[in-house]
Formats: structure tokens, C-alpha cells, sequence
């Protein structure tokens, strides 16, 4: 703990700090400070040392630590954030945690996923150093038709966060992607536990997968001409520590707005949205229905006219979009 606090602070000031004051702040001894400092500079942070100055970061290295999260977000909030190295699944550590009751609001953030999934049972890259894989445990009053809702009520705090951190606005695919270019750079996979008796919710675990700073290489052959990142299409490397604090902050709002700003919500999706006005195939069990996207409606369903002139409403399926990528071969960009 005392190498995140030390990073913290050093990110912080952005000048020499003395190594007194920094230890008077966190309460240790002088020796554990330069201890955390010699473990900084061996992880690749560049960190001068002067003699009555102190210590002052001059470089970093693009990483997903408690330490980096911590120089963005308050301590009060930091305790409910797991930072993992690796992990199979952030969504399905999430789960056990919310299984033993974690509270809500509870984060699992991965700088790498080993066994990530989306949609469907579809496999995810989760490649190391390069993108944010973080889920989050909403307790929300509601019942399972508010899936579509919250997965976009999502879509909309992730684009928010996309354009405060790196000035870039993706369009939102119905329901869960976000395309930068006609190509997917993140998805969104909403898991719901649910009492069986009174049909309420009681806990939905939110999986986000951002494609950050991967290159093409880094995708599996089988999507890299469906999928890119945010480095890919604006030409410059984007530090993910303020971006995944950012994502945390949006989120943390939705919890807050649930569900009383609707209305907000509800227009900020459908001024993202791409799909409306475009063909789109829908893939079920019986197979494949080709039609247009007409509306988003009032509880966030896509509303479809079929060529014979019947419509519907669909709450959830494998929609594609013509001229967008195609949903068979897509990232699955979820955890």
C-alpha cells in the first residue's frame, strides 16, 4: 500500500516532494519511503532524486495499478476498487465478491483477462498493458426488462467518459457497442441475478471492454478488420489510469441517476446512436430476419419494420447493422 500512497502522491504534485513530508503524510518510516521509491523505478517509473528536494516523478509507464487510480480517485473511494494484474474473468470474480456481499458499487479492474467473454459465449482478447476490462455491482430497484435500460443507460457513461478523457465521441451500436469509424471498440455485457420468487433484481454486474492502445496485431486474425481502439484511430497512445478513473466517476453517476433521469439518459442514446435508419439483420434461434431500424423507444428497446410492414419491438437479441462490421465475426468486446 505504501508504493501506491507514494505513487499517488508523486503523480499528484507533478514537482519535488521531500521524502519527510511524504512521510509524515502517510505515516511511515523515511526508509520505507525510498524502499517504495526503489520499487517504482524497478517497475519503469522514472523518479529523480535531489538532496533537500526530495523526490519528483519524471516519467511513467502506462499502468492499471491502485497506485495510478489513486492519484484520480479519492481514497473513501479506492475501497471499493479490486486491481487485479490478471484474472480470468472480471465479471465472474465480480460475481464470487457479490456472492459474499460486496457492497454496490464494487469495482474488479484487469490489466489483463485470460479467459474474458461476451455475448452470446463469445471469446474476448483481453491482451495485457492494453486495454480496460472493469466490471461493476449495481443493486438497482427494478426487474430483468431493465437490462436493455441499464446496459444503455452504460453505453451512455462510457461515451461520456470517451470524450471527457480523450475528445473523441464513439457512436453507440443498439445495444451494447460503442464503433469508432465503423469499427467496434468496446462492448457491454449486463448479468443480472435475480430472486425467484418476487422476480426482483438483486444484484446486475456490469462488464465493460474498452480497446485502448492495442495495435492491429493485437487482435485475434478472425476481427482485425471489425475491431480497432482508441490509439488506432486518433494516432496517439492514451494513458488508461485517468480513463478507467473517468469510466468509474460515469458510472458511479448512473447509480446515482437511476432511474429518475430517464429522460436524460434516454437523449443522449438516441443522439449517439448509429443504428436507427440503417438495415439491420437479426439473428435468433430460427434464424436470420432482415429489417429496418426505425426508433429507440421510450424503455429503450430498438424498434424494427419488417419489409411486409409488421413491426416490432426487441428487448435483446444479436442485431447487426449493415455497414457497420459484422456481428458474426465482431470482438465480443465484453468481459
Amino acid at each position: 500500500m505504501t508504493k501506491d500512497a507514494v505513487l499517488a502522491i508523486l503523480k499528484k504534485s507533478g514537482d519535488y516532494v521531500s521524502g519527510e513530508r511524504i512521510s509524515a503524510s502517510l505515516s511511515v518510516s523515511r526508509a520505507a519511503v525510498n524502499t517504495a521509491v526503489k520499487s517504482l523505478r524497478a517497475e519503469g517509473y522514472e523518479i529523480l532524486s535531489a538532496t533537500n528536494r526530495g523526490y519528483a516523478l519524471l516519467n511513467a509507464p502506462d499502468r492499471l495499478t491502485a497506485g495510478e487510480l489513486l492519484s484520480c480517485l479519492s481514497e473513501e473511494r479506492m475501497k471499493r476498487i479490486l486491481c487485479l494484474d490478471s484474472v480470468d474473468s472480471t465479471n465472474r470474480r465480480l460475481r464470487e465478491m457479490a456472492y459474499d456481499g460486496a457492497p454496490e458499487g464494487q469495482v474488479v479492474l484487469a490489466n489483463e483477462q485470460t479467459g474474458g467473454r461476451g455475448r452470446l459465449g463469445r471469446s474476448f482478447a483481453s491482451p495485457r498493458d492494453k486495454g480496460i476490462y472493469l466490471s461493476i455491482l449495481l443493486r438497482p430497484e427494478g426487474t430483468p426488462a431493465d437490462s436493455v435500460a441499464i446496459t444503455a443507460w452504460t453505453a451512455v457513461a462510457v461515451r461520456r467518459a470517451i470524450r471527457t478523457v480523450c475528445g473523441v465521441s464513439p457512436s453507440i451500436k443498439w445495444v451494447n457497442d460503442l464503433v469508432l469509424n465503423g469499427k467496434k471498440l468496446c462492448g457491454i455485457l449486463t448479468e443480472m441475478s435475480v430472486e425467484s420468487e418476487s422476480g426482483r433484481v438483486q444484484s446486475v454486474i456490469v462488464g465493460i471492454g474498452l480497446n485502448v492502445n492495442e495495435i492491429p496485431a493485437d487482435f485475434p486474425e478472425e476481427v482485425r478488420q471489425v475491431a480497432t481502439s482508441l490509439a488506432a484511430e486518433t494516432g496517439k497512445t492514451c494513458a488508461r489510469a485517468p480513463l478507467a478513473a473517468e469510466i468509474i466517476r460515469q458510472m458511479d453517476r448512473l447509480r446515482a441517476d437511476w432511474p429518475q433521469e430517464k429522460a436524460a439518459y434516454l437523449e443522449a442514446y438516441r443522439t449517439g446512436n448509429l443504428t436507427v435508419g440503417r438495415e439491420v439483420c437479426i439473428t435468433t434461434a430460427n434464424g436470420e430476419r432482415h429489417a429496418e431500424a426505425v426508433a429507440i423507444r421510450e424503455d429503450f428497446s430498438l424498434a424494427v419494420r419488417y419489409a411486409d410492414g409488421r413491426t416490432e419491438n426487441l428487448l435483446g437479441g444479436d442485431v447487426s447493422v449493415r455497414g457497420i462490421y459484422d456481428s458474426a465475426a465482431s470482438k465480443g468486446a465484453e468481459n
